[in-house]
């Protein structure tokens, strides 16, 4: 799974891994903020972290069209620089008067300008590497890898915020609504890590930074062949096309961060009991993680030392396992915002599980193309929201729920854990291939300015993300949660009706 890569690729993934640890810890509890510190309804609230969201995925065009004319190595450290800044006005506590939010919204800028500009270019240098013919046919195993080492960071986030959240209030005796700037100064001291990462492993991926204006356009033209005016627009066709389905997609999958922690919140049992409390600690999802990659080392490996320290891997993680099981015999009280660690642990866990079907479909002749199998994660994030749909029957609406006090009704926390399982399998159909086929499928001198155009497909559909926080209120959440169910299959519909267009570019 790890042979053959060119090593450029570690070294970008990991830079981008603490990076999207900080913007994950400052994600999984920023909804929540909003309405405990400035005493937002679910309404504004939502409104502002998707126009937030809508912001980062954005500005990646503008950052696309620079790095097009001055280089993608040196936008990637302008923005790390940026969003330095802006975590650190976020993590001033300032009280949650009119000059707190003002200061909040400009830092808030600040953090989706430099990710515009970081983001995208880095996504497009990782893409560059596989232009050498010795890795071209490593592409889509390469994104994959990409996406899981950001899920590394994004996996440790939540409990990372929920823990640094607990130690500030215990410790230092802050409030709640000031322990909420602990976490935003995580994301500080991860971009020091991913500056760091970058430039120590700069040797090998420097040839793919770009340079200025005609420099970078002829390295471009050299690395690929040059395409006629119809084959540009023919590309561009189908890529605006793609943009225009995931907008939907990201509609429905960034609910994580708003109306499924609103259901976490106020509809899911606040504590855990006995075995029940294991999924809740993360180095179980880690040692989970281990036991996975080390059986898939345990059969491809050939050698019997390989073999056996992968083994030796796999029986000292059930240990780990087992011995946690016995310890778990009290209470643990389950904060909203420790769901979002589900999601990437089953990015990271079933990475290898995907590579390894598409690989196997891959030698028969079967795999389907990036748009089909873009397609089929629309279809799998509409299922997921068919199981939210079961989890809430019977229950009452938001405001009900609210002003039920005792008589509230509280649901398994399994309903929101399988619901990230499903969206998972969504988000690894989707996501990374349809990164690997923007890289792919990108005329060469406007690569940045087509990666950027992913982006603004997915800041327009976290722009609309905001629709879940206008929904929770008076509306039963069967309604809710089958407006996502609408939209995912309405444009998994359009894709398989515009599929031969957009696989005639492949």
């Amino acid at each position: 799974m790890f042979e053959n890569q060119p090593k450029g690729l570690f070294a970008l993934a990991l830079a981008n891994t603490g990076e999207r640890f900080g913007y994950y810890t400052m994600l999984a509890v920023f909804a929540l903020f909003l309405r405990a510190n400035y005493g937002l309804d679910a309404g504004w609230a939502g409104e502002i972290y998707s126009d937030f969201l809508m912001l980062v995925y954005f500005l990646p065009i503008v950052g696309g069209w620079l790095a097009d004319k001055f280089g993608f190595g040196k936008m990637v450290t302008i923005g790390i620089l940026i969003m330095f800044a802006g975590y650190l006005l976020l993590s001033i506590p300032l009280g949650g008067d009119t000059f707190a939010l003002v200061v909040m919204l400009a830092a808030l800028v600040l953090i989706g300008f430099g990710t515009g500009l970081f983001k995208g270019n880095l996504q497009v240098m990782v893409g560059d590497l596989y232009n050498d013919p010795k890795y071209a046919n490593k592409r889509d195993a390469g994104f994959s890898l990409f996406y899981m080492a950001i899920n590394i960071g994004a996996l440790f986030a939540p409990t990372a915020a929920v823990r640094i959240m607990e130690w500030s209030q215990q410790n230092l005796g802050t409030s709640v609504n000031d322990s909420y700037h602990f976490a935003f100064a995580i994301a500080c001291a991860s971009l020091i890590l991913s500056i760091a990462i970058y430039y120590i492993f700069r040797g090998t991926f420097r040839h793919v930074e770009g340079g200025k204006g005609k420099d970078n356009k002829a390295q471009a033209a050299s690395n690929e062949p040059e395409l006629t005016k119809e084959e540009t627009a023919q590309r561009v066709v189908a890529l605006c096309l793609v943009f225009a389905v995931v907008i939907f997609f990201w509609m429905a999958f960034h609910q994580n961060g708003l109306s499924l922690t609103y259901f976490a919140d106020e509809f899911t049992a606040k504590s855990a009991t006995g075995a029940d409390t294991m999924p809740f600690d993360v180095i179980n999802l880690v040692m989970i993680i281990f036991i996975v990659y080390a059986g898939f080392s345990l059969f491809q490996s050939k050698t019997p030392k390989g073999k056996c320290i992968s083994a030796a891997i796999i029986v000292v993680a059930l240990g780990i396992l087992g011995y946690k099981y016995t310890q778990a015999t009290g209470e643990v009280a389950i904060s909203a915002p420790i769901f979002q660690q589900f999601n990437p642990f089953y990015v990271v866990a079933l990475t290898p599980v995907s590579m390894a079907i598409f690989s196997s479909l891959a030698s028969k002749g079967k795999e389907p193309t990036p748009p089909r199998k873009i397609a089929y994660g629309m279809l799998v994030a509409a299922s997921a929201f068919i199981v939210m749909m079961l989890a809430s029957q019977g229950l009452m609406t938001p405001n009900e729920q609210k002003a039920a006090g005792d008589a509230a009704t509280f649901v398994s926390p399994y309903w929101l854990i399988g619901t990230y399982l499903i969206l998972t399998f969504g988000e690894l159909l989707l996501s990374p291939m349809g990164i690997s086929f923007v890289s792919k499928v990108a005329p060469p001198k406007l690569k940045g300015l087509m990666m950027g155009g992913w982006f603004v497909s997915t800041a327009i559909g976290n722009k609309l993300v905001g629709v879940g926080g206008y929904l929770w209120g008076d509306i039963n959440l069967t309604v809710v949660w089958g407006v996502f169910i609408a939209v995912c299959v309405v444009a998994a519909l359009f894709m398989f009706a515009m599929m031969k267009r957009l696989e005639k570019v492949c």
